[in-house]
């Protein structure tokens, strides 16, 4: 029988045999992997093109919405920190719906999303090998994940930690450059803050554009929800948690506005296009020898880094379904090193879509994956908001314990965060590049909700064989 009052102790017992081999600098990391990839290095170039200057505006509301999340998120995490996260917390606090539905729907968006970064990996590719295929480059860092991701949670942990490094280094390095040319450029240059305005203005497109520009970040700053899939696995996740997701959103906030910022005053934001990294352009015009080339090896690592993050937390969504009996038993089986291996080759199928973009529509094979892969973690993020709501109400704290972590302002910040959230998503379908977000999502959630149905009708149906079967044998003895 479908319960709808799961005890939360039940269900993180569900999830156990998973390796705790993360420590707290490889959880920060991972989030920081997660977040800092396409969005921030391809995907902003997009932004820049719809909303101009006032992109720096956009990303802002988006770190607004971002830092709203993640204080409902460390509340509940560091209560229950378990691999189903928010998905279980949904299933616990909300209904069986709610955590069925979430946990595929975010499901979905993570494999779309390592589409998207593999699709980047290849356009970055092309960068020095512009004769070879985009589906080659797919195929080849595609195997390489999958067995880092296959090995054991260390080595996922270690290659994540590493890959990180390297961008941040890579970023911090480019805002000293990028301080150091612009304070340092004479008015002739065409260096400078003037160009925020030199092209029609900072507001280029109107609100509109700045609008638009908003769901673009959030694109960007999704996957640093990471942190709380990952607590499953961590040493000691109620010290990791919150030191991680407070790392992460000072980092990432900083990491985001201050280099489009010091960007845009370098390259005019009508430069801005989806054919390469606009960091790259960035050492193209500073005319620096190799450093174009340096940095395009530092977005491919962040593309990687993304897609390695996405490839982890999808199989432990997975994971999670099987063990909750929302998905096949087998899904939920580990291997010698405790790894979800079933789990992990079910979340290959966004590589597969990705290939065949790549091929059949290379020139909109970027948007189209950003439109398809947003909806379902936009509407996670949304669920968490509303759990949250929940979460509060009903949450009892053990031997009248305070909860270690408090969102502040609730529930009038939690409500704040859910309206920005639902009202940047549904203005998707008044865009015609960002509309397939609706067309698909919608339908994807209608889907996902007819499943839930169904499984809910073979599960009621099995229990009640079960509770009639010592009956039947007590007949047949008879």
């Amino acid at each position: 029988m479908v319960n709808n009052n799961h005890n939360m102790d039940d269900i993180m017992e569900r999830e156990q045999g998973l390796n705790k081999g993360l420590s707290t600098k490889q959880i920060t990391m991972i989030a920081i992997g997660g977040a800092i990839g396409t969005g921030l290095f391809l995907g902003s170039s997009l932004a820049i093109g719809l909303a101009g200057p006032s992109v720096i505006l956009s990303y802002s509301v988006g770190a607004v919405i971002a830092l709203l999340l993640m204080g409902c998120l460390a509340e509940m995490t560091v209560a229950h920190p378990t691999t189903g996260s928010f998905g279980a917390y949904a299933e616990k606090y909300v209904n069986s719906w709610a955590g069925f539905t979430i946990r595929y729907a975010y499901w979905f968006s993570l494999i779309c999303s390592i589409g998207t970064e593999v699709t980047a990996v290849a356009l970055y590719m092309n960068y020095w090998f512009p004769s070879v295929p985009n589906a080659v480059w797919i195929i080849l860092f595609a195997a390489i994940l999958l067995y880092v991701n296959a090995t054991t949670v260390k080595l996922f942990g270690v290659v994540e930690y590493w890959f990180s490094v390297v961008k941040i280094v890579a970023i911090v390095g480019f805002i000293i450059l990028a301080s150091f040319v612009i304070f340092g450029a004479d008015a002739s240059s065409n260096i400078g803050i003037q160009n925020y305005v030199n092209d029609r203005g900072f507001f280029p497109n109107g609100f509109w554009g700045m609008w638009m520009g908003i769901f673009v970040s959030l694109f960007s700053y999704l996957s640093i929800e990471m942190i709380a899939v990952s607590a499953g696995e961590a040493e000691d996740p109620k010290k990791a948690v919150p030191i991680a997701l407070k790392s992460a959103i000072i980092r990432l906030i900083l990491f985001y506005i201050l280099t489009l910022a010091l960007m845009l005053m370098i390259v005019p934001w009508g430069m801005a296009g989806t054919d390469k990294s606009p960091f790259v352009k960035v050492m193209e015009i500073l005319n620096i020898p190799g450093a174009a080339s340096v940095m395009n090896f530092v977005v491919l690592i962040a593309a990687l880094s993304a897609m390695n993050s996405q490839l982890y937390i999808s199989t432990r969504m997975v994971f999670s379904l099987s063990r909750g009996g929302f998905a096949p038993k087998k899904l939920g089986e580990l291997n010698k090193r405790q790894v979800p291996t079933k789990a992990l080759f079910a979340s290959v199928i966004g590589i597969v879509i990705a290939a065949a973009f790549s091929i059949f529509k290379p020139e909109s094979a970027l948007s189209l994956m950003i439109s398809i892969s947003s909806f379902g973690a936009m509407f996670a993020w949304f669920m968490i908001f509303i759990t949250h709501l929940f979460f509060r109400k009903k949450y009892k704290a053990v031997d009248g314990e305070k909860l270690p972590v408090r969102m502040i302002g609730y529930p009038y910040l939690t409500i704040l965060g859910a309206v920005l959230l639902a009202s940047v998503v549904l203005s998707t379908w008044f865009s015609p590049d960002f509309r397939p977000t609706l067309l698909v999502g919608f339908p994807s959630l209608l889907v996902i909700s007819i499943g839930y149905i169904v499984w809910k009708r073979v599960t009621e149906a099995k229990s009640r064989l079960m509770a009639n079967e010592p009956e039947e044998e007590q007949v047949k003895m008879t």
